[in-house]
């Protein structure tokens, strides 16, 4: 559910009030108009001073992590290459910390404060997916050795 405006009327008639044109000595017509409430705060997303630090230390990292992979610098190259995904790693929990304070959830879970029960088939293949990329990377970094 975002946080934007919203039209929060039900059509309920007992959200209706008494309105009219005034004149001098009060009001002329009297009619029943429906009271609409319309939330003022702007819609929560990601701002640029959210976003620049995420992505700098994510660019970095990655870039730690692959040129060492890539160009095999050595025996502090292993190091290095652990650092940037460390530092990777960091950016994207950063990231997603970001996300979840504005409102914004993973594919297949449900939103913060719904009730609802997340579904351990999608956790499940959430955690493989991770396992899986982890593995690769410390095998990547292990054969640098």
């Amino acid at each position: 559910m975002e946080a934007g405006p919203r039209d929060t009327e039900q059509g309920a008639p007992d959200a209706l009030h008494e309105a009219g044109r005034l004149s001098p000595d009060g009001p002329d017509e009297l009619e029943l108009t429906p009271e609409v409430e319309v939330e003022l705060r702007p819609a929560r997303r990601l701002r640029i001073w959210q976003l620049a630090p995420i992505v700098m230390l994510a660019a970095v990292g990655s870039l730690m992590f692959a040129f060492p992979l890539a160009f095999e610098f050595g025996d502090g190259g292993a190091v290095v290459a652990m650092l940037g995904l460390l530092i990777s790693c960091c950016a994207a929990g950063w990231g997603m910390m970001a996300a979840r304070r504005v409102g914004y959830t993973w594919p297949g879970l449900p939103q913060r404060g719904s009730g609802e029960r997340s579904d351990w088939r999608v956790i499940a293949l959430y955690v493989a997916v991770c396992a899986a990329l982890v593995a690769l990377a410390v095998w990547r970094v292990a054969r640098l050795r």
